[in-house]
């Protein structure tokens, strides 16, 4: 049988192959870029790295699993915009379990013009700390960013504003929490001096001081990015949940968030992921509540049209591909 598919007359191989390398574009907690692909003639599949697993912060691996997501997503997106379309295993054997996902039973399906616009998202998104202009997000492109989440079975809850200033105080307070934990900080320190091994949050990338928000950033340390005067009074707030808190949800909320905020780059909406309201079990259960008790918070996040008088921030470092993809199985396969 043929592994070649129409829309593009190249090997399979060489489409997971190219799918898993165009996953390294993908964000991750700390920028640790927790995956490991492994390239098969029919198959693709991801494994966490317990290596670059953030331990202090992270200790039963939530967000190592939902990086991995958000990675599982941009791979999916690159095999549509390839022309193949394949089955997602999830967590698919119990006695694996750094084994997160295999992308297999993949069939030709013609190259897809809304993934392949997507791909190119992937290739210029970035994490922006900075405040947003003040002009409102409109709502239709809301309305996209909110489904794009909910395909991918989770729910964007938007917050309204004493919700927002709930999830204020939950983050000051988790911040608070946070700075008190010698290993977190520690932790923190690794990983914003690693930038020269291709992971990691370089200073060029931090704000110089702290930015006016209303929900407060993570304060990573001094960093070069100047900030300017603004504000974020015309920024949505917004929450990624689902009823269930177990690992092959983490991925799907890092599926969710992936989909969410490509589509927000598509539209010229910056998306910042807040994690620290996630990392403190306190300040979880308080967005457990602001919930109605009705599901699990996987991350929160902010929303807003990029401030135009800015330039974007520099992308962060990327490991090479060959120390995430591993293609000796295929050897001789991938053109």
């Amino acid at each position: 049988m043929s592994h070649e598919t129409p829309a593009t007359d190249r090997p399979l191989t060489t489409a997971l192959a190219e799918a898993a390398g165009m996953a390294g574009h993908a964000p991750s907690v700390h920028n640790t870029q927790p995956w490991h692909w492994t390239v098969l003639s029919d198959a693709l599949e991801l494994r966490v790295v317990r290596e670059r697993h953030l331990s202090a912060l992270d200790p039963e691996g939530r967000l190592l699993v939902l990086s991995c997501g958000v990675a599982l997503h941009h791979a999916r997106v690159a095999l549509a915009a390839e022309g193949w379309t394949p089955v997602v295993e999830r967590m698919p054997d119990p006695g694996q379990p750094d084994l997160v996902a295999r992308l297999t039973g993949l069939k030709p399906s013609g190259a897809d013009p809304d993934a392949m616009r997507t791909v190119q998202c992937m290739q210029v998104r970035r994490t922006d700390r900075r405040p947003v202009s003040d002009e409102p997000i409109p709502t239709a492109v809301l309305g996209e960013i909110d489904r794009a989440a909910t395909r991918e079975g989770v729910t964007l809850q938007v917050l309204d504003d004493d919700q927002k200033l709930e999830l204020a105080a939950a983050a000051q307070h988790a911040a608070e929490v946070e700075k008190g934990s010698p290993d977190l900080q520690e932790e923190l320190a690794y990983w914003t001096s690693r930038a020269a091994a291709g992971t990691g949050l370089p200073p060029d990338v931090l704000p110089a001081q702290a930015p006016q928000t209303t929900v407060p950033v993570r304060d990573f340390g001094p960093g070069t990015l100047p900030v300017g005067e603004g504000h974020d009074r015309a920024a949505v707030y917004g929450i990624l949940w689902g009823t269930e808190d177990e690992p092959d949800s983490w991925l799907r909320a890092g599926e969710a968030l992936s989909a969410a905020w490509l589509t927000a780059t598509r539209h010229g909406v910056s998306l910042v992921p807040l994690s620290g309201v996630v990392e403190v079990e306190g300040t979880r259960q308080t967005l457990r509540q602001m919930l109605s008790g009705l599901g699990h918070p996987y991350i929160s996040m902010r929303l807003g049209l990029a401030d135009p008088t800015h330039a974007g921030p520099p992308h962060t470092p990327r490991l090479d591909t060959a120390q995430t993809v591993d293609t000796s199985a295929v050897r001789g396969q991938v053109s």
